[in-house]
């Protein structure tokens, strides 16, 4: 293993700004200029209200906040790196079901395992019906039986809903640990996991976690849902209550200085330290092939989060439509249906195509400035949507009128070009909010490739993307690149 103060790419880099360079600072605009707004807002006079929250619901709010982060970021870590480990290390029965049946939480907002929850152990709930039908219990001061709304009913559910995040890029990680360093620890008798694949997986896990910790941030239905005192619940309380749009805007900024700070503080731990195989043997983490007792432990420890996290709420998802099925206009659905698979379809493409450029010439070509401007691009996660739709909706105002300029004034087009009321400004708005994800997963990614692999493009005078792209495909440079610096693909 080679540790790296800086790559020799970045350290070759001519004077002078690129034309990758100056497409990532367009980009970082683009992505920043809602994010902008929302803190130009926050600008605005609060007429004393910020003062009396201040002195009164923001420690409270923040205090609840970091409580709800540090839990649910421990139950993801939990879940996440947990499972990622076991589908890497060992080979059990259903182990490759259970490699994407562990993704599948993600597809359940984190208020509705909520809503299911608290309707399965409330209280009325069948659980403590159950219960209190067994053993004779009349009321509450006969038994204890926890409080799923709660904080920690919060913290478990909202991991049970979020792991997918830590887990799809911890997964990646471990399979790309470098054979050689197995090697090593098996000779030195050291353990695999803690002195191996955790810490080659940290870049990975840090970007996870960041998207993890900036969803709980901005979560709403759960904390409402659950009454907790958090610095979302705290904006639209301000914000819709209050009538006060700046005040909230000033609480959404406090909300997303702690993921920043997170991150930065993440980010500075391990600055300037980069790690690569250097043989060959890149990857190919070895598998134990389990039987007995121990490969039906590794199958029921997998279950654990995909039944809390996805088949116990869609159990009784299942049940509320079976027992109160009353859908009869599957037109309007279809509709419904069509429009959400063409928006996640532009913005997933979008959002690739985005982050790839970005990740790709920050980390080959870009210096600490560009590196600290792209990451900070992607903190639109960390923002309530609602908010962040007025920031959005703000931006694309003054786009309008630069494209009004441009096409009427300019041009003489009778009719001109605007983003408001198009479905281009939705995807605007699910691109700013999302990019963190495709960002994340190709960030985690290029922190373990070689920095030998795009040597060419660092000595050559064409292009970036043409002299990677003109390399044979026996290449061991470019096999590299496939393989660390597009995890989105494996």
């Amino acid at each position: 293993m080679v540790e790296l103060s800086a790559s020799p790419v970045r350290r070759s880099a001519r004077y002078g700004v690129r034309a990758s360079t100056l497409l990532v600072l367009i980009l970082a605009g683009f992505l920043l200029g809602p994010i902008m707004a929302v803190f130009a807002a926050a600008l605005g006079d609060s007429e004393g209200l910020w003062a009396h929250l201040a002195s009164t619901l923001l420690p409270v709010y923040v205090a609840n906040t970091v409580t709800l982060m540090a839990g649910t970021g421990a139950v993801s870590l939990a879940f996440g790196v947990g499972a990622a480990w076991l589908v890497s290390r060992y080979d059990f029965p259903g182990r490759r079901i259970m490699e994407w049946a562990l993704l599948l939480p993600a597809a359940v907002p984190a208020y509705i395992v909520a809503y299911t929850y608290t309707d399965l152990l409330e209280y009325a709930g069948p659980v403590q019906g159950a219960l209190r039908a067994l053993f004779g219990w009349t009321s509450t001061r006969d038994y204890w039986f926890p409080e799923i709304r709660s904080m920690g009913g919060a913290m478990l559910v909202m991991g049970s809903a979020l792991y997918p995040y830590v887990y799809m890029m911890t997964r990646i990680a471990f399979r790309q640990t470098p054979l050689s360093l197995n090697d090593v620890a098996r000779i030195h008798n050291r353990s695999l996991f803690l002195s191996v694949a955790l810490p080659m997986a940290r870049p990975a896990m840090a970007a996870g976690l960041a998207l993890v910790l900036m969803e709980t941030v901005s979560d709403f239905g759960t904390v409402e849902y659950f009454a907790l005192e958090t610095l979302t619940l705290g904006i639209f309380n301000v914000w819709l209550g209050m009538n006060s749009l700046p005040a909230a805007a000033q609480i959404a900024s406090v909300a997303t200085l702690f993921v920043v700070t997170l991150l930065a503080l993440e980010l500075t731990a391990r600055s300037r330290r980069r790690y690569a195989g250097g043989s060959r043997r890149a990857t190919g983490l070895a598998v134990e092939t389990l039987g007995g007792w121990r490969a039906l432990s590794c199958l029921a420890l997998c279950l654990i989060p995909v039944v809390m996290g996805f088949a116990l709420p869609a159990a009784i998802l299942l049940s509320f439509v079976l027992q109160g099925y009353s859908l009869d206009d599957y037109g309007t659905v279809l509709l419904v249906a069509e429009n959400s698979v063409l928006l996640a379809a532009l913005t997933a493409g979008l959002i690739a195509l985005i982050a790839t450029v970005m990740v790709l010439t920050v980390t080959f070509r870009g210096n600490r400035p560009l590196r600290f401007l792209a990451g900070l691009s992607a903190i639109g996660y960390a923002f309530p949507g609602t908010i962040l739709a007025i920031g959005v909706l703000t931006f694309s105002g003054a786009l309008d009128d630069g494209l009004e300029f441009l096409t009427v004034d300019l041009l003489g087009m009778e009719d001109g070009i605007y983003l408001t009321g198009s479905l281009a400004l939705v995807v605007i708005a699910c691109v700013v909010r999302f990019h963190a994800v495709g960002f994340g997963a190709l960030t985690a990614g290029s922190a373990a490739c070689r920095p030998t692999c795009c040597m060419p493009a660092a000595c050559s005078a064409a292009v970036f993307p043409r002299v990677c792209a003109r390399l044979p495909c026996r290449s061991s440079a470019v096999r590299s690149w496939r393989r660390r610096c597009w995890p989105l693909s494996t």
